[in-house]
């Protein structure tokens, strides 16, 4: 591509590509992307994006392909590779000057730099660094800015790469820019600081972003550049530096009006400040133990002293909290039980550590964080009572514990309290005995300490478990709580219930739990309360179940944000998961409500995991009525399972575990049902975490209805199998190889007809000797219920064999037997070893010389199936086979256990046709013998017989008495 006739052309496509109107646009993309691999093209936008005098919308599209060109095409490895010329003339041509005066551009331009480098720096490039180290100390502010926010772009990516010779090559890089950089820091620290002083704020502004810039520099150089930073002078020295520099800017801020224009910045650089520490004791929790103490007073000197008031805000505070959480929780710094096993640089921090947590400083700690950090706040209590709802979901989800301070204390508190907890438990107890009888209501204060130190015993209570008697507390305090109706005590019934959820599981008498569920159905009266979704023993809670249940429904339909509505499914799925089938009088409503809920929740794909959660839990409590949802649960299945389907993302694995438990539970097949699995095909060439799940609903089909489902969808099956079992774990081959065995069993006649294509593989894995016990074991499963159940499939198999292999058939059969004798140990369950006996087995009686030859192994196989499936009769002395089965007997469930499904039951009609399930393998025995003899003769049979080890004669004997 010619620059001069080319750059007028690419620039007019540009101005077309941000055209509002598709019918100009969309042709321009489509020439971009066929100019995208065209030598030139790029040397033609960084010269129409580095001309100032062009619309920025141009230019901003311009650095964007450009951008995107080096992730496709830069590697030399990359199809359509730039040429090395090309990319020498790009790389000047990027860094000759640092003047662009759009912000959003410059950082897109830095970021490309940086994305450059991480291919090309140093080895390429080795003037990228002198040059960038250069122009930063200009004296013009726009490009010493651009040249200092590339700076920290290149040092970004450079320091976030991970193989041993990048990181040798950025460790190089840090020693020769470490002493400039905190110079740098330095100078623009220093300049902003004279100029707060002098009051100009411009200036400032302008200094302080230079110094926000050198300090993210100096974060990657100090926390990636070095292997042992301890012993550098100047990276300790720099992270002194941090805590004086940071007292200096939290002055700064009492002076510096909150409207200002380095209001905002300067809390961004106190913030960062903060990470400085918190990264480099992340990743050298050892090179930071010279810093312990000191980080220590100063976040508690700020957080839990009178020194931060006034100064500190929210985002600072929950940074110094997770400072001091890092320190207490840190795992280098706790010593092994055998103090002899401990390094000396983890004694040396733990006995820094124990210092510092003094009784008095942990109760200073404990106090401040419940009496101050843990209460309600104004702007709360207003939130509450003007929207219950966005107070509940944004006081119990939150962000997460390392950004906001509610969940940022508790999680403190927690790792404090467990970390101390001989120390702090008194302390705790003490305030408590301090709350206990009645609360003056008048008094907000007094009710909000109660909610703070409840909380406290809530966050505690495995620590507390044994200073605490919760049975008596409950029974003589916090049960009269929940009974106080005043307006004002909302909070306390409210934490008294959170704080029974906390300690239910811990230490809570089961004979309390009926006056517990009471209290709990009075409070779902009310709706300013959190739903909690308690254990619970079901034979207590259900002269409850009734109206537990119809008040949690009444609160789904009346609540409106999707986390309210997610968390009172959940307690609802809960309850229907606990009491099963005796749910069922009491579903009607739900069900007719969740279609409507699942309309609605059309763009709220997390809402609905949860309605599909539900569903699992309603159909399994519903068993075969569930077939009453399917004109609603059908299309559900349909959607959540359909990787065509963008949803497919999120409601995946919670669609295949409803679409399996329909089909446990389903009565029989129907068209719509059958027709959802038109969707397998594409799950099954995922061969993702959820594969398992697949072979479980392909399972499932079969039990259900084995020949409507193979006659249609048998063939695609096989092809999916055997593409599957080209690329597959040793878990997923015998995940596939029990789906065919299950379709032996079921249809012993139809199947091996069906799974045609895959048989020879098996075949060949047993004369190869299968190395995988459980892969060998399914072979010879699948094998046996061919052998026993089919035997001119098995003649036709083993021809097919024969001429696979350029062998005869004697020799095939032989090889077969042999291999199968040998690895019966691999066969571990009682079923498949019997299959294995009665397989082998049903080969007699005959003239073969083969089967003659490998009698004995027969013989020893079978004598082993009759170890393993005999047991004798006490009454009579005489054995039987502990397998059959003569009639249908409903599978009962225990009190613990989960009633029988449809499936279930459909397994055991299909056992009582199985002659794993029907033949006496005793029985079986003895008439192949007999049959043998009558075929041979008395002297044939006598000498056959001799082949066998006398003792297992013997035992076979023992076996056959009777007969």
């Amino acid at each position: 591509m010619d620059l001069n006739s080319a750059s007028t052309v690419v620039l007019q496509v540009l101005t077309q590509a941000t055209s509002q109107d598709t019918s100009v646009l969309k042709p321009a993309e489509e020439q971009l992307k066929q100019w995208e691999t065209q030598p030139g093209f790029y040397s033609v936008l960084l010269n129409i994006f580095t001309n100032h005098s062009l619309d920025v919308n141009v230019r901003w599209l311009a650095v964007l392909y450009f951008k995107n060109g080096i992730d496709r095409y830069w590697r030399r490895v990359a199809p359509h590779a730039l040429s090395e010329e090309e990319k020498s003339t790009l790389r000047a041509g990027l860094i000759a000057n640092f003047n662009e005066p759009v912000n959003q551009i410059a950082t897109q331009i830095s970021v490309l730099i940086a994305k450059v480098a991480r291919v090309d720096c140093p080895r390429q490039w080795p003037e990228l660094i002198p040059t960038l180290v250069e122009s930063v100390k200009v004296q013009d502010d726009l490009q010493q800015h651009r040249a200092l926010l590339t700076f920290y772009h290149v040092t970004k990516t450079l320091a976030s790469k991970r193989l041993a010779a990048d990181r040798k090559l950025f460790y190089d890089l840090t020693s020769s820019i470490y002493s400039f950089t905190c110079s740098l820091w330095n100078h623009h620290t220093d300049t902003f600081l004279q100029q707060i002083c002098t009051g100009d704020e411009a200036a400032a502004a302008n200094s302080l972003e230079r110094t926000l810039l050198s300090l993210k520099v100096l974060r990657k150089l100090t926390v990636h550049g070095f292997v042992e930073p301890h012993w550098n002078a100047e990276v300790m020295g720099f992270l002194h530096a941090v805590f004086e520099r940071l007292k200096q800017f939290l002055d700064c801020s009492r002076s510096i009006r909150a409207e200002s224009i380095c209001r905002d910045r300067l809390e961004k650089t106190i913030i960062l400040f903060t990470k400085v520490l918190l990264d480099f004791l992340d990743q050298h929790p050892f090179s930071f133990t010279a810093l312990i103490q000191r980080s220590l007073e100063f976040s508690v000197s700020y957080v839990f002293t009178e020194a931060g008031e006034g100064v500190v805000f929210e985002q600072f505070i929950v940074q110094c909290m997770n400072l001091i959480k890092m320190i207490v929780k840190n795992y280098a710094y706790k010593p092994s039980k055998n103090i002899e096993d401990s390094s000396p640089e983890t004694l040396e921090a733990h006995k820094i550590k124990t210092a510092f947590f003094t009784y008095p400083t942990l109760m200073e700690i404990c106090r401040r964080l419940v009496t101050h950090y843990f209460l309600l706040t104004k702007e709360e209590l207003t939130m509450w009572e003007e929207d219950p709802e966005s107070f509940t979901v944004e006081e119990t989800g939150g962000d997460s514990w390392k950004y906001s301070l509610r969940p940022c204390t508790e999680v403190l508190f927690i790792d404090i309290f467990h970390e101390y907890n001989q120390t702090l438990t008194p302390v705790l107890l003490e305030m408590v005995h301090s709350l206990q009888g009645s609360t003056n209501m008048e008094n907000t204060n007094a009710i909000l300490i109660k909610d703070a130190v409840y909380n406290a015993v809530g966050l505690a209570a495995y620590e507390l478990f044994d200073s605490v008697d919760f049975d008596q507390w409950f029974k003589n305090q916090l049960l009269a709580e929940l009974q106080v109706s005043h307006d004002r005590y909302k909070p306390i019934r409210r934490r008294v219930i959170w704080l029974i959820g906390q300690w239910i599981s811990v230490k809570f008498k089961s004979d309390l739990r009926p006056v517990l569920y009471e209290a709990i159905r009075n409070l779902l009266q009310d709706r300013d309360l959190v739903v909690n979704d308690f254990e619970f023993r079901t034979d207590q809670f259900l002269p409850y179940l009734e109206s537990m249940f119809t008040l949690l429904f009444q609160l789904l339909q009346e609540v409106t944000q999707c986390d309210t509505k997610m968390h009172v499914l959940h307690v609802l799925s809960c309850v229907i998961e606990r009491v099963n089938m005796q749910i069922r009088p009491y579903v009607g409503c739900l069900v007719q409500y969740l279609p409507l809920l699942w309309k609605q929740s059309e763009e709220h794909n997390m809402l609905r995991c949860a309605i599909l959660t539900t569903l699992i839990h309603l159909v399994q409590g519903l068993g075969a009525d569930s077939k009453n949802l399917y004109p609603f649960l059908l299309p559900v299945i349909q959607l959540s399972t359909d990787v065509s389907q963008p949803p497919h993302v999120y409601l995946l694995e919670d669609g295949l575990e409803l679409w399996l438990v329909t089909l446990e539970n389903s009565p029989c097949l129907t068209p719509e049902l059958l027709r959802i699995f038109q969707n397998m095909s594409a799950l099954l060439e995922l061969s993702s975490e959820n594969l398992k799940n697949c072979f479980k609903i392909i399972n499932a089909y079969i039990f259900l209805s084995s020949t409507e489902f193979l006659q249609m969808y048998a063939a695609d099956l096989c092809r999916s199998f055997c593409e599957l079992l080209k690329d597959i774990t040793t878990e997923g081959q015998v995940q596939v190889l029990k789906v065919v065995e299950n379709v032996l069993k079921v249809n012993p006649v139809l199947g091996p007809q069906m799974f045609q294509p895959l048989l020879p593989s098996v075949f060949r894995g047993i004369i190869d000797g299968e190395r995988y016990p459980v892969v060998m074991s399914t072979y010879l499963g699948i094998m046996g219920r061919v052998l026993l159940q089919n035997a001119r499939f098995f003649s036709l198999l083993l021809n097919q064999m024969a001429c696979e292999l350029g062998q005869e058939l004697d020799q095939i059969l032989g090889n077969m037997i042999e291999m199968w004798v040998d690895r019966m140990d691999n066969i571990t369950q009682p079923e498949r070893r019997k299959l294995s006996a009665l397989a082998l087995l049903s080969l007699l009686p005959s003239l073969n010389g083969v089967i003659q030859d490998k009698f004995c192994g027969i013989i020893n196989i079978s004598v082993e199936g009759l170890h393993d499936v005999m047991t004798e009769d006490s009454e009579t002395g005489t054995y039987k086979d502990c397998m059959l089965m003569s009639h249908f007997e409903e599978p009962k469930a225990t009190e613990d256990e989960e009633p029988p499904t449809e499936q279930d039951k459909r397994k055991k009609i299909l056992a009582l046709k199985d002659p794993v399930h029907t033949v006496s393998l005793q029985q079986f025995i003895y008439e192949k013998l007999k049959a043998q003899q009558e075929l041979l003769g008395e002297q044939g049979f006598h000498a056959l017989m001799e082949t066998v080890d006398t003792e297992i004669v013997a035992q076979l004997q023992e076996f056959l008495q009777g007969f």
